[in-house]
């Protein structure tokens, strides 16, 4: 009898079984037969991928190379200041602040609710089984990424604001702002604004290494910031200083700071450095010249 609605259908029999004989293996298609549509994978299509792929690292190494990341400020325990994550984390560090995520709540907002996103990330396959590829065709799937969308944008913005707030209350001035400050004052002294090494030529050196004014400096804690060889750590350099600053205005700095360096006088006195010392220390300061030392 034959399968099916066809009574003419004709069986062909294997062997003993009734099962019907196959027409063999079907092999796909491959590239060639889709011209102008397609590429050989190897190498064409993967070369691509990989000249791409060098260039972008190309780039990175440039751009790290071009300008090295800067020291931070030297560590400070009793620093007051806001925490703050990078800019990606906003969102999170803003939902971990509401109500139902924190406090009593802290495993539901930690494990529940990020347990609930990613398992409709794992059902989005299975709810939404169209073939339509046009966004506002796929109810489900647009509307999820609206929705997460929106929600990262939106608490993003709410940190930041918050952010914003509090530091104005506070009267706190975040490290970034900091830093431009002090890049525009060594910019205007004619000093280097970048931490990165300096080419060996543009260094000036250090004038009358043997003063006494040598060791107070080292004494007085300047070193933390401005490093032992005056070079520049967190602090600017100073080599060449007294090219842009008088005795007066280096002892005027000593006493009251400038931009993101305090009042370093009192933490001089209370090392066991005195005042004459601190004198001493900046007219040798102040005698830091290029052409002093080109002499």
């Amino acid at each position: 009898m034959a399968h099916g609605h066809k009574s003419d259908e004709k069986v062909v029999y294997v062997g003993d079984s009734r099962v019907k004989k196959g027409s063999g293996w079907v092999t796909p298609p491959d590239y060639t037969a889709y011209p102008g549509k397609s590429e050989a994978f190897i190498p064409n299509f993967l070369l691509k991928e990989w000249m791409v792929g060098v260039v972008v690292l190309v780039g990175f190494l440039v751009l790290t190379i071009s300008e090295p990341a800067p020291l931070g400020y030297p560590a400070d325990p009793g620093a007051s200041v806001i925490p703050m994550p990078d800019w990606y984390f906003l969102f999170l560090y803003e939902y971990l602040k509401l109500p139902y995520a924190s406090g009593d709540y802290v495993v539901l907002g930690t494990i529940g609710v990020s347990g609930v996103a990613f398992g409709a990330l794992l059902l989005v396959p299975f709810l939404d089984t169209g073939k339509e590829r046009r966004f506002y065709k796929r109810p489900i799937t647009s509307a999820l990424m609206i929705l997460s969308l929106f929600a990262v944008i939106y608490l993003t913005n709410a940190a930041w604001t918050h952010y914003v707030h509090e530091l104005e209350a506070t009267g706190q001035k975040p490290e970034h702002i900091q830093r431009e400050e002090e890049a525009e004052e060594k910019h205007a002294a004619g000093l280097p604004t970048t931490s990165g090494k300096q080419a060996e030529d543009s260094i000036v050196a250090i004038v009358d290494k043997d003063n006494p004014a040598m060791e107070t400096f080292k004494t007085a804690t300047c070193i933390s910031c401005h490093a032992a060889d005056l070079k520049g750590a967190s602090g600017p350099s100073l080599r060449g200083v007294g090219d842009t600053h008088t005795k007066e205005e280096i002892v005027a700095i000593i006493e009251n700071g400038q931009g993101g360096m305090p009042a370093m006088k009192d933490t001089a006195l209370a090392a066991g450095v005195t005042e004459e010392q601190l004198d001493q220390l900046a007219d040798w300061l102040a005698s830091q010249k290029a052409e002093a030392a080109a002499e």
